[in-house]
């Protein structure tokens, strides 16, 4: 029979889970998911925190996608984001790129997550399909809200 205390334990663990996903996100992975993002990162453009934001600012950033889920998204983005979830990328991001009338394979475009981490695998995902400008930050929208850079509620 489970203690009092290893129940209480489990239930707060699935309530962060389910309330505060950005928390779970946070966590360790294991050691081979870390060295899948960070072969992943070997394989695409990344911009840090201080590029993402100076390019933001010069409005140069593209197609601002944050792949994080929806509940994420509503708690706090960055202005002009468009939320397409990892994963739901390759299927959802065609109207944002003119499929199909016209199809633009180079569009600029940048994304960002919780960490990194899965705007990395993201980003990885679209390269194969054939897009070629495509970019992962590689910033926490932790630091970003602690930098005082604005997010937009809704």
């Amino acid at each position: 029979m489970l203690s009092r205390r290893t129940a209480f334990t489990g239930v707060l663990l699935m309530a962060v889970g389910v309330f505060l996903p950005g928390l779970a996100v946070a966590q360790n992975h294991p050691r081979v998911v870390n060295e899948l993002v960070a072969r992943t990162k070997t394989q695409i453009k990344t911009i840090d925190m201080a590029t993402f934001k100076s390019t933001f600012d010069k409005n140069d950033l593209g197609l601002i996608v944050d792949v994080r889920e929806p509940g994420e998204y509503v708690d706090g983005h960055i202005p002009g984001a468009i939320n397409v979830p990892r994963g739901q990328i390759e299927f959802r991001i065609w109207p944002y790129v003119g499929f199909p009338e016209s199809t633009n394979m180079s569009k600029k475009m940048t994304l960002y997550c919780a960490s990194g981490n899965r705007c990395t695998l993201a980003t990885k995902s679209l390269q194969d399909l054939g897009f070629t400008n495509v970019t992962a930050a590689d910033m926490s929208i932790e630091d970003w809200a602690k930098a005082g850079y604005q997010l937009v509620k809704k």
